[in-house]
């Protein structure tokens, strides 16, 4: 299949990567995989043998007339521990590497049908310019919502340009993720970098 780069021209590009039909549980999966290994889960609370003190008995067992106690930590006690601390999670989930892959086929395959990915020659600007950028995006098209750069190598005028702008991303192939391929309106991508997405994804 045939993809309309800005300057005119047509690129010839792979229908196993770009030509595949929406599978949206698989996309689903690999969102909720992307997001939930983005997780922190460091949260932690100490149980009644973490809390500090509590060493004594606070009375005698019996004879006093109140309820037995053996510490002063005990969950039921104020400045006692928790019952069930929370304890530090790991919230990542295992997504095999085809699957994943399969996902991100089916992602650029809808971004297509979409109109929301365009291709064009290369991105650059002549100058480290948020005015320029935002020229450059608008010369192709992509002027209004969320917004996605991707170029073969990084270019730091277009990186200090663009991290200025709300809602406008900028990575290279080797940094993309389904989740922001997801929620970009335009997904702007040269035709470099198009090539090394065709051939990690073939």
């Amino acid at each position: 299949m045939d993809i309309q780069l800005n300057n005119g021209s047509a690129l010839t590009v792979s229908d196993d990567v770009f030509g595949r039909e929406y599978n949206q549980a698989l996309v689903h999966q690999a969102v909720t995989a992307f997001l939930a290994g983005a997780r922190a889960g460091t949260k932690r609370q100490k149980n009644r043998s973490e809390v500090s003190g509590g060493g004594a008995k606070p009375w005698r067992q019996k004879g006093t007339g109140r309820a037995r106690a053996g510490t002063s930590r005990s969950p039921i006690w104020r400045a006692g521990g928790v019952t069930f601390a929370a304890r530090p999670r790991d919230y990542s989930q295992k997504m095999n590497r085809k699957a994943y892959r399969a996902a991100m086929r089916a992602i650029f395959s809808e971004l297509l049908r979409q109109e929301r990915l365009v291709a064009v020659d290369s991105f650059s600007v002549d100058a480290p310019k948020t005015k320029k950028v935002l020229e450059k995006l608008t010369e192709i098209g992509a002027v209004k919502g969320k917004r996605l750069i991707v170029t073969e190598g990084f270019d730091e005028n277009v990186l200090l340009g663009s991290r200025n702008v709300p809602e406008l991303g900028y990575v290279t192939p080797h940094a993309l993720d389904p989740v922001s391929l997801v929620d970009a309106d335009y997904v702007v991508i040269t035709q470099g970098a198009l090539k090394m997405v065709e051939e990690w994804l073939s």
